[in-house]
């Protein structure tokens, strides 16, 4: 019995090449695509993929939160993270989210095969370049929901008094939260704190 793949990623190109790739394998087929998270999740209702390859980043539904939902939703469907994305948060957040496996786009073509038969099978697999990349550059602990506004008005150039206002909270309540984040993300002060947000993609606009 083949196993039954469906595709997520908001380029086209993506996905037809590796609906190409993926045709060559003769224990794989590739049952559906996605050019959304929302999508992804809904295909997968639809057509009950074993495997379910996930961009990280995408409109209306990212690989994180689409891979939350698939597991509400679709919780047969394993999803496996295809991703070029620069940092380990993204990878980390929907590591924790529950996806099962995580392979980089520039990886050679029989890497993803090997990692849909892996996973197929019940285990993880994770590519050696991401562990060297998790290992390297460690993720972030989660922001509170707090923390993530707060950190958002920051990177937009709001000052304390600004994001008090705002928020409706004392000047001294934020300035409180600022350091919070600070300590919990590694920034020595407000301008690395904002650098490093930047930098890991930590906020969603």
């Amino acid at each position: 019995m083949k196993i039954k793949v469906l595709i997520a990623d908001d380029h086209t190109i993506v996905r037809a090449g590796l609906t190409a790739l993926l045709g060559t394998e003769k224990d794989i087929e590739v049952v559906g695509e996605a050019k959304n998270g929302a999508e992804a999740v809904s295909n997968a209702v639809a057509l009950h993929p074993d495997i379910v390859i996930m961009d990280l980043m995408m409109p209306k539904m990212d690989g994180v939160e689409a891979t939350k939902e698939l597991l509400r939703k679709a919780p047969s469907a394993k999803t496996i993270l295809l991703t070029t994305y620069g940092t380990s948060d993204g990878i980390a957040h929907a590591l924790r989210a529950g996806a099962r496996g995580a392979v980089l786009k520039n990886a050679d073509n029989s890497e993803l095969a090997k990692a849909i038969r892996i996973v197929a099978q019940g285990d993880d697999y994770i590519s050696p370049d991401i562990r060297q990349q998790l290992a390297a550059d460690p993720p972030v602990p989660d922001l509170t929901p707090r923390q993530s506004e707060i950190l958002e008005s920051m990177v937009r150039g709001l000052t304390d008094r600004d994001i008090a206002e705002l928020l409706g909270l004392s000047t001294e309540s934020v300035s409180e939260h600022v350091g919070a984040i600070r300590q919990k993300i590694g920034a020595a002060n407000r301008t690395e704190a904002v650098a490093i947000a930047m930098r890991k993609y930590l906020l969603k606009f």
